[in-house]
């Protein structure tokens, strides 16, 4: 587990800043007239998205995701299997193509958890360089945390009390305490628990998931997540009045169209929706009593999410339980637009 609030002053400046460590060129740079790219694989996803700046913010003029589960079986063979190489790689050609027909002129791609703790990580890295031409930036667990944040800390629902954010990956969970001052927001403190959906899913087992007695198996994945979250709660503060919470991440998401009834995912009702906290822990404990058939029955869930879900549900449980928020605010978006912002802003645009 990496404790990261000693490292908070640099994590703050990063966010005032809205500085890239390492952009990647991709082309004749031409005044404020780019097109920027960002890339974030994760443990569970491959994600791009390409924009345009313009006086509000940016425009998005191409996008794609695809579950590639690039950390399966991580958590047991300590290496990224050859199956899940491939699949990002398929992935990373595609999101390259984009690049290079959009005429990107600025970039940054960056690559978590999985690659992070991944024993054969560097060497899928310059794979990935070699096949697809996209140079993956292996960022740290602050890196994270200050991307997510600096993407969607825009949708905090108003008010002047402390906020919590946080990130649930594939192979990691990323939490970050702030304040807000003047609408820039000040990290008190930050967190990363190895513990994601795929890393947690695979800790309990299918079997165990499936089975009779798959509530008692969710009660150990959440306690489990708890846990890796407590020493993190000591350090929050005890005044619980005015508090917020704001959620980036694939279960957040997901769950809020289970609580809509979407028939379909639609990214405009998601993103910004802010949902009472006991909606979201019934929904939760309502899919965690399902089997796998009834979860992937479920429109915005499906067969790709069906497996991973629960373990979700039982880390946002955890982070409801830290911070008893009234609601919780929901993102779609997160890392990628963090990068897109730090890019735009190094060339003097205001976000």
């Amino acid at each position: 587990m990496a404790n990261g609030v000693a490292s908070a002053p640099a994590l703050q400046q990063g966010i005032e800043q809205s500085g890239p460590s390492d952009p990647r060129p991709h082309g004749k740079r031409d005044g404020h007239r780019h097109t920027y790219g960002a890339i974030d694989l994760g443990t569970n996803n491959c994600r791009l998205l390409v924009a345009r700046p313009n006086d509000i913010g940016f425009t998005v003029i191409d996008a794609f995701s695809r579950i590639v589960r690039l950390g399966e079986g991580l958590s047991q063979s300590g290496k990224l299997s050859q199956e899940a190489m491939d699949r990002a790689v398929g992935a990373l050609s595609i999101c390259a193509d984009k690049l290079r027909r959009r005429n990107v002129s600025l970039s940054r791609s960056v690559a978590t958890e999985a690659c992070r703790r991944a024993s054969n990580g560097r060497e899928f890295v310059e794979r990935v360089r070699d096949e697809t031409g996209i140079a993956l930036d292996i960022i740290e667990p602050a890196e994270e945390a200050r991307l997510a944040v600096l993407g969607c800390h825009k949708l905090l629902e108003p008010g002047d009390g402390p906020a919590l954010i946080f990130d649930i990956g594939g192979g990691s969970t990323e939490l970050v305490l702030i304040d807000q001052e003047q609408g820039v927001p000040q990290i008190r403190a930050w967190w990363s628990a190895p513990w994601g959906v795929v890393s947690l899913t695979e800790s309990e087992g299918k079997e165990a998931l499936e089975g009779p007695d798959r509530m008692l198996a969710y009660k150990r994945m959440r306690e489990r997540a708890r846990r890796a979250f407590h020493n993190f709660s000591t350090m929050l503060p005890e005044d619980k009045e005015g508090i917020r919470l704001l959620g980036t991440s694939g279960t957040v998401t997901t769950l809020a169209s289970v609580h809509l009834a979407l028939p379909s995912y639609d990214r405009r009702a998601v993103d910004g929706l802010h949902v009472p906290i006991e909606a979201m822990q019934d929904i939760s404990n309502m899919i965690a009593g399902m089997d796998y058939r009834e979860r992937s029955g479920l429109p915005c869930i499906g067969s790709e999410r069906a497996d991973l879900v629960v373990a979700g549900c039982a880390i946002l449980e955890a982070i409801m339980e830290i911070w008893p928020a009234k609601k919780l605010g929901v993102a779609d978006r997160g890392i990628r637009e963090g990068i897109l912002r730090s890019l735009m802003a190094r060339d003097g645009w205001t976000l």
